[in-house]
């Protein structure tokens, strides 16, 4: 999965204004696909899948940045993949509990002191996903209570195939999963084997256009991607829903939920429940 680094320079009129910046910034830079940031001594570094940096959203946020005494620059370099890699391999990351103990999340060296209800081994491999994310998290506690369990499902921009293997073995009958990045289709299928859940699980390579090639429609569908992809390839994940089906939508900040109901209203979705974490939002919606 490859990435830009993007070193954002902060200029503020008074130190005192320097980490509202730095926070305003993070949260209206999701909109341009940026995943995670890193506080410095400047500003702040953003990161970024590079299939979905949108420059001309991220120059539009800036030139209307809600600070008008404070100002903004960036520098954009390509992030080293390998550094990234031998970081996790490295580190990887603490046993993560989702629920009362219902899902527990764990990279296979660093193991859980209590077994969860379902244990799930994820090697991240440079794919997103390993429930350290409150998007993540978010996502796996609302799977954990849906009322009822999913035949089929469907994992838009699956990474590591975390949330595909959840349903799965949490009694899904078949799940399918697609990614744009080779590394985490890839991957995905990789967890899927450590999990033993490959059999019925099925990567696809490409966007969200790789679902024209899929027949079937699916009981649960899964997206947890940053707000502008999900509001264009929303369309294609309601034609694969089934009358009665579920759609799971996070990846974006509480800020972006009305917009986002919006669109799934105008596509003949009930919005049925909402959570949030440290800022970030996850929305249910069913099809009639």
């Amino acid at each position: 999965m490859k990435y830009f680094e993007v070193h954002f320079t902060i200029t503020c009129p008074n130190a005192g204004l320097m980490q509202d910046a730095r926070d305003l910034l993070s949260a209206l830079a999701g909109e341009a696909g940026f995943e995670t940031f890193e506080e410095t001594d400047e500003g702040v570094n953003g990161y970024v899948q590079q299939a979905f940096f949108d420059q001309q959203a991220l120059d539009g946020m800036l030139e209307e940045f809600p600070m008008p005494d404070v100002s903004i620059r960036y520098e954009v370099c390509e992030a080293d993949n390998k550094d990234w890699n031998a970081e996790w391999e490295a580190e990887g990351f603490e046993p993560i509990v989702i629920g009362d103990n219902n899902i527990v999340v764990h990279d296979g060296r660093h193991l859980p002191e209590k077994p969860g209800s379902i244990n799930i081994e994820i090697d991240a491999k440079l794919a997103f996903g390993t429930g350290n994310h409150e998007t993540t998290r978010l996502m796996l506690t609302a799977l954990s209570t849906l009322l009822s369990t999913p035949s089929t499902v469907l994992d838009c921009g699956t990474g590591t195939g975390i949330l595909a293997i959840a349903a799965l073995m949490t009694g899904a009958k078949e799940a399918v999963g697609y990614d744009i990045d080779e590394w985490s289709a890839d991957n995905a299928l990789h967890n899927a084997v450590i999990n033993r859940v490959d059999e019925r699980f099925t990567p696809l390579l490409g966007d969200a256009s790789v679902l024209d090639t899929i027949d079937q429609c699916f009981d649960l569908v899964m997206a947890n991607i940053n707000r502008n992809i999900l509001l264009n390839d929303m369309p294609r994940f309601v034609q694969k829903m089934k009358n009665g089906a579920t759609l799971l939508l996070s990846g974006f900040y509480v800020e972006d939920c009305d917009v986002l109901t919006a669109k799934a209203k105008s596509l003949g979705l009930q919005l049925t429940n909402k959570t949030e974490e440290n800022g970030w939002a996850c929305l249910r919606f069913t099809k009639d």
